[in-house]
């Protein structure tokens, strides 16, 4: 049996923490609840309604927290989500960005709960870190002007064949 992670991330939700994990693993696979506490009679009007819940996306645990409106989400934290293809970049952006969530610069994304995603081709890191500081800085230029990244204007940079 793997061991248990140790570092889980809490999110804190106003009191859609169920509709975001069902939203988030309809979009991620090895995605599951794991366990969910429900509110007790302290609740009161909150009774049996989801206080906290584990859940997985991509084998990652999370917590899930009905914490109410005091807290929102913001840029200073974000989920990087590696992506071998252009396919899987094409497909979570619209996936993230589905009903309310917005396409943000240089690959960010924010969906509809107010979480912001990175949504990075696995090759990005690889052709920023090259040791031709000349390439790595053509494709972080290419990289600034874009939203959504697009793998092959990426490479075309690192080649020098782009516009």
């Amino acid at each position: 049996m793997p061991a248990k992670q140790k570092i889980t991330p809490c999110l804190w939700f106003n009191g859609n923490a169920e509709e975001a994990m069902d939203f988030y693993m309809s979009i991620f696979e090895d995605s599951k609840i794991i366990n969910r506490l429900n509110w007790g009679k302290e609740g009161g009007s909150k009774e049996g309604s989801l206080l906290v819940a584990t859940f997985q996306l991509a084998g990652q645990e999370y917590i899930a927290l009905n914490g109410g409106p005091e807290f929102q989400f913001s840029e200073g934290i974000s989920l990087s989500i590696d992506c071998s293809t252009q396919e899987e970049v094409d497909r979570l952006t619209e996936k993230l960005t589905a009903d309310g969530g917005q396409i943000r610069p240089c690959s960010w994304v924010k969906d509809k709960f107010g979480l912001s995603w990175q949504i990075v081709p696995t090759i990005l890191p690889e052709m920023l870190r090259d040791k031709d500081q000349a390439k790595a800085d053509r494709v972080m230029a290419a990289m600034m002007k874009m939203y959504k990244i697009d793998i092959q204007k990426i490479k075309d940079a690192y080649n020098g064949t782009s516009d």
